[in-house]
């Protein structure tokens, strides 16, 4: 997780050197291993490097290619073997990821792209040309902000020093704001309209001071996989998903791996530890971490995630998130963050988890995420139901509407009803389900003007996807690259997360077997849990129940309610007709007393407010004409 950025002045004037000083500042928590630069004219390239592979210690960037193309690279290449069989004459004795991809881009150029595998991130300059290409891979794991003016471009593996050193006041996005309330907002969006992001899986082209974007990556709608047997399915699955870990073990500091006790982060562990059994690899070793939470409902991560530690011969470290729910730390925080997304309560758990980090030596972190979207974790029957009646399957749709009646003890003329609106266009749509129903506290007007019930929906574009289930995973991968596109890793302890779930082969091989594969009535994870039967402890295997985290923050909703209160007398969030003042009141009440609300809404209402009252207070976004009081002289007026 290396740090780069650039600058390009299309007026010809030299990069002031103290600018380039004040953006690698900026940048040295995400790039601690030290800084270089290239600088010609009016062009300059910043690179600070993470090292988290031996490959890595041997770059040396900004890196030229042997057509005098310069590039900076932030990234772990997965499938390096291919590439050095493939471009061999092109590469030098000891090959670094970045010059693979130097000698891809000189044999392919943009084409080179789609030869990639694995989470990076990178910059070429082509002076010749005089052009420059930024890049991601196809969630965006990796990112690149840019900020393009009519005299000049600025871009940044990281969005503070755009944000920070730009001197210029920023607008507002309310695309992005509406986005983050709902669920993500898109992948290209920052929460400045100035500031846009390299989209997932494509590449912006910067010429004549005019940017355009091409996509190189999407999902394939006629790929298809067809086995007779769930058998070959289980074998095909079990090589990419091996294949996906162990290019995560690439690493020449110990590999530390989230285990919450579920069956996706359990699998990742096993798989792991089989493989550095059985094969090796690049890590020295392989440790766990593990957050519990004994007063939330169904609160048993730690009975099982200790299941798993007692199959391995070895404790790892566990954080108690309880200690949110006492947590006497104030909602603000003090450094500058470029998104919301934070609250200060959090910063016990944040500290405490960095300890962890920065005690064991990790710079790789592995995570669960994308298992419960791309291995049938959320027991939704409604699209699998879709494609038979596309198919005009009567017989198996009635069949597996039964079953799925009793699996979710719903009647079965109400699980038609929501299979019938889900084939619907998300327009039509957003007017029957209940999942476009906003919270009560989103202004309506604004809810109105910016489609908000339809982003309750997810993403709309299909694809080319027919089937109701291959759009429903097309759209999962879609939504977690908005996720990942605005994922950032703790400042307290820097860290790579790696993610075996969002490993490119193992998401292709999903978009392309029969959704029954990874969903079946009362089968969740179906095809996870066949595929490794003898690697998973059974009492996994056999887990059915999942630890939701809602009743601890509503807790802390609840403690920090006299603040919220005073908070929000006065919001920005309402000034810039995003909420209603009273109607988030009313619901955070109504919350600490028991009722049922979405609270990770609520959190993240509380999150925009606080980050709008900070960057609001620096001076950094156009706020509308009439002022809000600052928290600080809304707290002393209270006190008064």
């Amino acid at each position: 997780m290396s740090a780069q950025a650039g600058i390009w002045s299309f007026t010809g004037e030299p990069v002031e050197e103290h600018l380039l000083t004040e953006f690698s500042e900026c940048l040295i928590k995400l790039g601690p291993d030290g800084e270089s630069r290239y600088v010609d004219g009016p062009l300059a390239l910043l690179y600070r490097p993470f090292h988290t592979t031996a490959e890595s210690h041997f770059e040396r960037q900004p890196h030229f290619s042997r057509r005098g193309f310069v590039l900076t690279w932030d990234g772990r290449l997965d499938n390096r073997d291919e590439l050095i069989a493939e471009l061999r004459s092109d590469l030098e004795n000891v090959p670094t990821d970045v010059s693979i991809v130097a000698a891809a881009f000189d044999r392919w150029e943009t084409d080179c792209f789609r030869h990639i595998t694995g989470d990076w991130a990178v910059s070429v300059w082509r002076p010749m040309q005089h052009e420059l290409v930024l890049a991601v891979d196809y969630v965006a794991i990796r990112h690149i902000f840019y900020y393009l003016t009519a005299h000049r471009i600025w871009w940044a593996t990281d969005l503070t020093p755009l944000v920070l050193l730009s001197a210029d006041k920023l607008h507002l996005d309310d695309e992005y704001i509406a986005g983050y309330l709902a669920s993500d907002p898109d992948a290209h969006r920052s929460p400045y309209r100035e500031i846009k992001e390299v989209p997932p899986g494509q590449f912006v082209r910067i010429r004549n001071g005019r940017s355009s974007i091409e996509r190189y990556w999407r999902p394939c709608p006629s790929k298809r996989i067809r086995y007779a047997t769930d058998k070959e399915y289980e074998e095909h699955f079990r090589h990419v998903f091996r294949h996906a870990v162990g290019r995560r073990l690439r690493s020449d500091s110990p590999v530390l791996a989230e285990l919450s006790g579920g069956l996706d982060s359990s699998s990742i562990v096993c798989v792991a530890d089989d493989i550095l059994r059985k094969e090796g690899a690049q890590a020295p070793r392989l440790d766990t971490l593990s957050k519990y939470d004994r007063t939330e409902p169904d609160g048993e991560d730690w009975v099982y995630f200790r299941k798993i530690e007692d199959s391995r011969g070895k404790i790892g470290a566990h954080i108690d998130t309880s200690k949110l729910a006492v947590c006497t730390a104030s909602i603000e925080y003090d450094e500058f963050l470029p998104m919301p997304g934070y609250i200060g309560i959090g910063r016990l758990l944040e500290a405490e988890r960095a300890m962890v980090v920065r005690s064991g030596g990790y710079r790789a972190v592995l995570s669960g995420i994308g298992g419960d979207e791309f291995m049938g974790g959320i027991p939704d029957p409604h699209a699998q139901l879709g494609d038979l009646l596309l198919q005009l399957r009567a017989g198996r749709f009635v069949r597996e509407l039964v079953e799925w009646s009793l699996v979710k003890r719903m009647p079965c003329v109400q699980l038609l009803g929501q299979t019938l609106v889900d084939l619907l266009p998300a327009s039509l749509g957003a007017h029957f389900s209940n999942q476009a129903k906003a919270e009560r506290w989103i202004d309506g007007d604004f809810a109105r003007r910016i489609a908000f019930a339809s982003r309750l929906l997810g993403p709309h574009e299909t694809l080319g996807f027919f089937l109701p289930t291959r759009r429903s995973y097309a759209r999962a991968a879609l939504s977690i690259a908005n996720k990942m596109a605005k994922r950032t890793q703790s400042k307290l302890a820097l860290e790579e997360g790696r993610y075996p779930y969002l490993d490119q082969d193992v998401i292709e091989f999903v978009l392309s077997i029969p959704a029954s594969q990874l969903l079946r009535p009362g089968q969740r994870r179906s095809l996870l849990r066949r595929s490794l039967t003898n690697l998973v402890p059974q009492e996994i295997l056999e887990r059915r129940t999942k630890q939701l985290a809602a009743r601890t923050p509503v807790v802390a909703v609840g403690k920090m309610l006299r603040d919220l209160e005073r908070v929000f007398s006065h919001p920005w969030s309402s000034h810039f007709g995003y909420i209603n003042r009273d109607g988030f009141l009313t619901a955070v009440r109504a919350a600490v007393n028991g009722n049922s609300i979405h609270i990770v809404r609520m959190v993240r209402t509380i999150s925009l407010e606080v980050w709008l009252r900070d960057t609001i207070s620096r001076g950094l976004i156009v706020t509308p004409s009439s002022p809000v009081p600052s928290i600080e002289a809304t707290l002393r007026r209270a006190s008064a």
